[in-house]
């Protein structure tokens, strides 16, 4: 039993808001997921910069900062708890080589234009105390509760996962066939931090939308090929979808108004947000990819 949400903006009215209004729904979700927790916030960035999201762990971060910067060009450091979120013009394959090659004790837990990561052990109340989720603004985000299942109680362990440029996915449930899967896509280049499924999943996503299938067709085909339980909700730089599986025994309810739409696994993670009992409230259909954005 985890806990997952989502909250995309329709307008920019609630953009400054966004971080409380997700801290209340992580905060809400705390009773299905006690073991960790962490979530995704994606911004509308202008700027041709590339953010990586980076888990530093007990690696001195001035020294860290005085290292990486005479190895990557033009970077910017903002360092929150033992994350920091490294800037740079340089492209992605180039930034991510130094650091696997220069820094094996550190994880990049999510790249791209637009999106920052942050996930933690522990409590979910202490977890969006320490990364300051209140702070953040943004058009749209998500989150995750875990109760440990089938992994270790890790950083690398907890969700959401990216695993390409400006994606990740959170997941309630298991999944069943994740150790052929991973294998097929370990010989397709897919690289994995951690013995969870959820992380299998996010590498099927990424590799489908990598050969330029949507993502709407890509949760479709999903469908077939992700055997277990599962709820999920994936982001990308322009919005989001959630998909449950045809017998949908994981829970789901979806608000949605006329100035967001906002997804959790129980309605008490969206009952502090604005003018939700104005909302469209209603569960996802089974089988059924609900998207927002593009």
């Amino acid at each position: 039993m985890c806990g997952i949400v989502g909250i995309y903006l329709k307008t920019k009215e609630y953009e400054k808001s966004l971080g409380k209004m997700l801290s209340g729904m992580l905060n809400n979700m705390e009773s299905r997921g006690p073991d960790s927790a962490g979530f995704a916030i994606y911004t509308d960035e202008s700027e041709k910069i590339y953010k990586f999201s980076l888990c530093i762990g007990e690696l001195d971060f001035n020294s860290f900062s005085k290292s990486i910067k005479k190895k990557i060009k033009k970077v910017k450091l903002n360092q929150i708890a033992d994350h920091v979120i490294l800037k740079t013009p340089e492209k992605p394959k180039k930034v991510i080589k130094i650091i696997h090659s220069n820094y094996p004790k550190i994880s990049i837990v999510g790249y791209g234009r637009s999106i920052e990561i942050f996930k933690q052990v522990g409590n979910p109340k202490d977890v969006v105390k320490k990364f300051k989720l209140n702070s953040f603004s943004g058009t749209h985000g998500i989150g995750h509760t875990r109760m440990a299942t089938e992994s270790a109680i890790t950083t690398d362990g907890s969700h959401p996962y990216s695993t390409g440029e400006d994606e990740c996915l959170v997941h309630n449930g298991s999944l069943s066939n994740h150790n052929n899967l991973r294998r097929s896509l370990l010989k397709k280049g897919n690289k994995f931090l951690s013995e969870n499924d959820t992380e299998v999943a996010a590498g099927y996503i990424s590799n489908s939308l990598s050969n330029n299938k949507s993502l709407k067709d890509t949760l479709i085909s999903g469908l077939k090929d992700l055997d277990g339980f599962y709820t999920f909700i994936t982001g990308t730089r322009k919005g989001f979808a959630v998909v449950r599986d045809e017998i949908a025994c994981k829970p789901a309810v979806i608000a949605e108004t006329k100035k967001y739409v906002a997804i959790a696994s129980e309605f008490q993670a969206m009952a502090h947000l604005p003018n939700v009992n104005a909302a469209k409230i209603f569960e996802p259909e089974p089988g059924v990819v609900y998207s927002w954005g593009k």
